[in-house]
């Protein structure tokens, strides 16, 4: 087997556990290389950095690059391109530390397929999970990500109507936009999308909503779109419109029992209607949202 890419990725201060959970994912599809960067905003405790940075050195990896300040809507793609630069030439695989990638096929043989399609480029979309009730809870690593949020949906789409489309490998030669949602005249050809199980909402998450929506909304963290504000703002309303949870029940949503081991029967078609027909709502430029940047 050739030499697998290397997982690009900004990290910011999320539980060790998710970390560790994160790398023995990508370990297991065949991923020997990590380059990460760290970014921690002004909230983020010394004790807090320090977790999650001793965390990556214990699972045997070398932290490219570390910075502080404010979560600017420059920040996550300068740093990724800075990794992106010292990774090297070749492919490239693109994963927030809340995204874990379902692939259909071993990595080398998807990887030939896009380079055989010339896109430079293969591309996923965002499975939000979310625990059995909607509660926004922690979890134990001895249960899994998996058992503590079997429920999957198009959340990021449906609720937050924010960009669901991910760019999941990339050619070095190929640039891709913030987020990692799109790359500008290189469209993935591949069908379906690779799943990217998004597990975004767990504990904390209605904290980093509300420090969005304050920052983006008095220009501390800065940005050149409305949408992560907008996006904040959806979400927000609808913890308030529902006790504090997501509301797993409703038909919009349409969650469902999901597993990372497998591709959901009704994937190849929603999934693929969803990325052909994405648009950003009126008013809004892509690149789209932000919320599915790392915890903060």
């Amino acid at each position: 087997m050739p030499d697998l890419p290397p997982l690009i990725a900004v990290v910011g201060a999320v539980e060790p556990a998710l970390l560790t959970a994160w790398v023995t994912h990508y370990r297991t599809l065949g991923i020997e290389r990590f380059h990460l960067a760290f970014h921690f905003p002004d909230h983020v405790t010394p004790d807090q950095r320090h977790q999650v940075q001793e965390a990556c050195r214990e699972l045997g990896i070398t932290t490219g690059l570390v910075s502080c300040g404010p979560w600017h809507e420059d920040t996550n793609p300068r740093l990724r391109d800075a990794l992106r630069e010292r990774a090297g030439a070749g492919w490239h695989l693109l994963a927030d530390s809340d995204e874990l990638h379902t692939y259909p096929a071993p990595l080398d043989e998807v990887i030939a397929a896009a380079e055989e399609s010339g896109t430079g480029t293969v591309g996923g979309l965002m499975l939000d999970r979310v625990t059995a009730d909607g509660s926004l809870t922690g979890w134990e690593p001895d249960v899994g990500l998996d058992t503590a949020y079997p429920l999957g949906a198009f959340l990021t789409h449906h609720l937050l109507r924010g960009d669901p489309r991910k760019i999941v490998l990339a050619h070095s030669s190929v640039a891709v936009a913030s987020g990692n949602h799109r790359a500008e005249s290189h469209r993935p050809a591949n069908r379906p999308p690779i799943v990217v199980h998004h597990f975004k909402w767990r504990d904390g998450v209605r904290r980093d909503a509300e420090r969005r929506a304050q920052h983006s909304a008095n220009g501390t963290w800065k940005t050149a779109s409305p949408a992560r504000l907008a996006e904040a703002r959806r979400l927000l309303d609808h913890l308030q419109r529902h006790g504090g949870r997501i509301a797993v029940g409703s038909a919009r949503l349409n969650f469902r029992p999901v597993s990372l081991a497998t591709v959901p029967d009704w994937w190849t078609t929603e999934a693929t209607r969803l990325v052909a027909t994405w648009r950003p709502p009126a008013g809004q430029t892509e690149p789209g949202t932000t919320m599915s940047s790392p915890s903060s």
